[in-house]
């Protein structure tokens, strides 16, 4: 399958430009609007790594950078910079892959502003959010408080979570899901951190820990409307 790499700057309205790549391969069913963690720009190898493993699955990725690093900041921005740059993309998105079906989300912080962006006002055109490990809490810190928003969105959510995730205690996490119904789904990748490495005890490599994600993704996206 020929895969198009196309490098690109996104314009957000009264903040700049940043970067973004797409990624469309021949033939792509859906576009996924891919936003980093908050350590890590979108060329972080996790991210090339899901792009990549998408297109073979016939799905197109955007990534992009926040404002925040773009310019080399440590800080990330405020919510509302950021919930600015993912209405720039999913915009972007919809305006590069017309037709296609069109998913944001991301990992870690860039997961959780698309989901607080999308409780505020929805997402044109987007039908589902799909978060590559949700952080509910800060390290250590168990809580639910950053799932409080959830509840005002009305569309379908993946949630993708390794079992040794520190920033999703489960315990914590399953009631949150629970509580959303049926627009909820829970994808627990057994044995995965934060970023769904596993330990070498476990049988099995980083690598294919990763395609059992890219699996769900590819076929949650597949069944949505």
């Amino acid at each position: 399958m020929a895969v198009k790499t196309t490098e690109l700057k996104l314009d957000i309205e009264r903040i700049g430009a940043v970067s973004a790549i797409l990624t469309q391969p021949d033939k792509a069913r859906a576009c996924y609007v891919l936003a980093h963690g908050a350590g890590a720009d979108m060329r972080h190898a996790f991210m090339e790594k899901v792009a990549e493993g998408l297109a073979a699955r016939g799905m197109a990725t955007l990534r992009f950078n926040f404002p925040y690093m773009e310019q080399k900041k440590g800080r990330p921005d405020q919510p509302a910079v950021a919930h600015a740059a993912i209405r720039a993309a999913v915009a972007e998105a919809a305006k590069l892959c017309p037709g296609l079906k069109l998913v944001a989300g991301g990992k870690s912080f860039g997961g959780r502003m698309t989901s607080q962006a999308q409780s505020k006002a929805p997402l044109p055109d987007v039908r589902g959010l799909a978060f590559l490990g949700f952080p509910l809490h800060a390290a250590k810190k168990p809580s639910s408080e950053r799932a409080e928003h959830l509840a005002g969105i009305a569309i379908p959510m993946l949630f993708l979570q390794g079992t040794r995730d520190g920033l999703a205690d489960l315990g914590y996490l399953k009631p949150v899901i629970a509580s959303l119904g049926a627009k909820a789904t829970l994808h627990e990748v057994e044995g995965g951190d934060h970023s769904f490495a596993v330990l070498k005890k476990s049988g099995r490599t980083n690598d294919e820990a990763l395609s059992e994600v890219l699996d769900t993704l590819a076929a949650w996206i597949d069944q949505l409307f």
